[in-house]
């Protein structure tokens, strides 16, 4: 009998017939290089990008050294032993992260508190998310969400990354048509290799064009630094709070929408519930929070990792070994991920993530009743907004459901 919490394929191929149901999974049967290949391109999104904003974040907090190292440290091994763990249990591609809108809004305002109250402040939130997953509260609004309006939300926020293909041609041409050609070329006549051969042509070109330097940095393993957490009620409300309905909006509302978009039935109290509980522990070493991933986790559970969604979590698992390298030895890879060329970073992920995205807009327009409220919510996401520190996957997913509500009791009246 297949898994439970698998449906037989993604949402988002609904024009071919389930898969018959398959043996059980077996680690060493399922693993394949696309999805291997698949977590190493997430980690690399990861670190090339999110990363810099918590350095942001951390300088704002006037964090010294070792501190900044130590929160690096906690996010990673907290996403991790998530990924890892949560995707061996569950058999689907669990993909976790720091939360990029939590670190950009403590750019602005980490500064402003004694890190000891910071650091209780991260506590405090986490304990709320978890309590919020456990209690399976946030899973009962989640599912009420119309199934178009959430797919509309993941489109939204991969077409960045779709768009960011070609946005980048003018700084680096060669490196960005010669990878893209790459990958139409691989995704014709071998498509289930087309994002490693993408990935291999850019290196390449990139070495040859822009450069490809490989600063593997110096230094062993990273040393955690424990803070004694503090409370405050000026640091509970300016940052507990914020940084709450941020993981819960812009993390991991997205972050379960695009699993139920690719066809898997997530568990929200397990996977909220063991984010936030982690979350918990290491808050003292700095980490502000590890949710559900929103854009790593589409190139995870995209048909390009593997066709078969059932051998999709082998993705997820590869994530979380390279999570807990690249934060045990940060001071000797985290240079090497923010070191690669820009250009190359963006049209990887962009062509890892043409699938979905072409998925999840077909699927968002599919239902004619609820389209007016899937392309506002998509235009909302896809705009980049923020709003009160809330980035736009919230708010594309509030005007949507608004949208979708005006125009039902409008037809009912």
């Amino acid at each position: 009998m297949a898994d439970p919490s698998i449906v037989q394929r993604p949402a988002v191929e609904p024009a071919e017939p389930p898969a018959p149901p398959g043996p059980r999974p077996s680690l060493r049967r399922d693993v394949s290089l696309p999805a291997l290949l698949a977590g190493l391109v997430c980690i690399a999104v990861s670190f090339s990008g999110p990363l810099v904003v918590v350095l942001a974040a951390a300088a704002a907090g006037h964090l010294d050294q070792a501190r900044t190292a130590s929160w690096i440290w906690a996010v990673s091994i907290g996403s991790g032993l998530t990924c890892l763990l949560l995707s061996w249990w569950t058999r689907t591609p669990v993909i976790t992260a720091w939360s990029t809108p939590g670190a950009a809004l403590l750019v602005g305002s980490l500064g402003a508190y004694p890190y000891r109250d910071a650091v209780g402040a991260f506590l405090l939130s986490s304990a709320v998310v978890a309590l919020f997953g456990v209690t399976g509260l946030f899973g009962r609004l989640i599912r009420a969400i119309p199934a178009g309006i959430v797919n509309a939300m993941l489109a939204g926020i991969l077409f960045t990354f779709g768009a960011g293909i070609f946005t980048e041609l003018r700084g680096a041409p060669v490196l960005v048509l010669g990878c893209f050609a790459a990958f139409l070329l691989a995704k014709r006549l071998v498509p289930r290799y087309a994002v490693p051969i993408a990935l291999l042509a850019g290196a390449v070109l990139a070495a040859a064009t822009v450069g490809l330097p490989l600063n593997l940095g110096a230094g062993g393993p990273t040393v955690p630094v424990l803070t004694v957490p503090g409370f405050s009620w000026a640091a509970a409300v300016g940052l507990a709070l914020p940084l709450t309905i941020v993981a819960l909006a812009s993390q991991n509302a997205p972050g379960l929408g695009i699993m139920r978009a690719s066809g898997y039935r997530p568990d929200d109290r397990l996977l909220i519930g063991a984010t936030g509980g982690l979350s918990v522990l290491l808050a003292p070493f700095g980490s502000p929070g590890v949710n559900l991933a929103a854009i790593t986790a589409a190139i995870c559970t995209s048909p390009e990792s593997h066709p078969d969604p059932r051998r999709r979590y082998i993705a997820g698992m590869s994530a979380g070994v390279l999570y807990l390298v690249v934060g045990s030895f940060g001071g000797v890879l985290v240079s090497l991920f923010t070191g690669l060329p820009h250009a190359l970073i963006a049209v990887i992920a962009g062509v890892a993530l043409l699938a979905s995205f072409q998925g999840s807009l077909a699927a968002a327009l599919g239902d004619e009743k609820g389209r007016d409220a899937a392309v506002v919510t998509f235009l909302a996401t896809a705009s980049g907004m923020s709003l009160f520190g809330i980035g736009a996957a919230f708010w594309g997913l509030l005007l949507g459901l608004a949208t979708h509500l005006l125009l039902h009791a409008r037809r009912r009246a």
